[in-house]
């Protein structure tokens, strides 16, 4: 990525997918404690109207902790990295019990660790777990060597991912590349250029898929992350101010907090 490129002005005749936290919103010490902005869920309406609803959100949070936040249910989306789809075909869903079992046994030694270290928060998705450590960041190698302990017995049914301060495990088959895929397989995504806006690790493979297909891939964040995208805008307020372009706004005031 060249650290210092900006991405070109948004256009109605894309198709958008936009990751929620770090993207549109900063990070909070705790998934719950975010704060959104005054008018981006109007911003974000308005985007998907002007782009003929190909706009989807595409988050690690389930689908209804998303909605409590955005409150947005008409708005396709992507919640727990792909598993959950709205307003796109379903996913593949093959048999969910040997992966509840595995699952079981993360959730179990997420809750033990957590029960040992005040410090840290279990994230429980249904379909996949989190564990953070925002607030005790010297436990983040104790949380990595027991989650990957507990994968590596898994077979190929999870897969662990490091993200900011958090370690996830979630099903192999689900991440927001292949969930971006199944969206742009149909109306009224298909056939428009595909533009991805993310933050972390988790996005790479979002990033991956719009640039094998010619679209603007485009990480949020300080400049020298490693990533593939191939744009940088350096906050969720200057995606704020990115998108509120298509309308026609050189910027827009969503930077006051609810």
């Amino acid at each position: 990525m060249n650290e210092d490129l900006q991405p070109p002005p948004p256009q109605a005749d894309w198709a958008y997918f936009v990751d929620f936290d770090g993207t549109l919103v900063d990070i909070a010490p705790r998934p719950e404690a975010i704060r959104v902005s005054d008018g981006l869920s109007e911003l974000l309406c308005s985007v998907g109207a002007a782009a003929d609803g190909a706009l989807a959100l595409v988050t690690g949070r389930s689908l209804a902790d998303l909605d409590r936040h955005l409150a947005l249910p008409e708005v396709a989306a992507a919640g727990v990295h792909g598993l959950e789809l709205r307003g796109g075909p379903r996913p593949d869903t093959p048999d969910p019990e040997p992966r509840a079992r595995v699952l079981a046994r993360v959730r179990a030694a997420a809750e033990q660790l957590a029960a040992r270290h005040a410090g840290l928060r279990v994230e429980d998705k249904g379909e996949a777990i989190a564990v953070h450590f925002r607030a005790a960041p010297d436990l983040g190698p104790e949380v990595l060597r027991t989650l990957s302990g507990v994968v590596a017995g898994s077979g190929d049914l999870l897969t662990l991912l490091q993200g900011k301060m958090v370690v996830e495990v979630k099903p192999a088959a689900a991440n927001k590349g292949a969930a971006v895929e199944s969206f742009l397989s149909e109306t009224p995504f298909a056939g428009r250029r595909p533009c991805f806006i993310g933050d972390d690790v988790t996005d790479e493979d979002g990033f991956r898929v719009c640039n094998a297909r010619g679209g603007i891939s485009i990480h949020v964040g300080p400049p020298h992350a490693d990533t593939v995208a191939r744009y940088r805008l350096a906050s969720p307020s200057a995606v704020h101010d990115w998108l509120a372009q298509l309308l026609g706004r050189e910027k827009d005031p969503l930077h006051e907090h609810a």
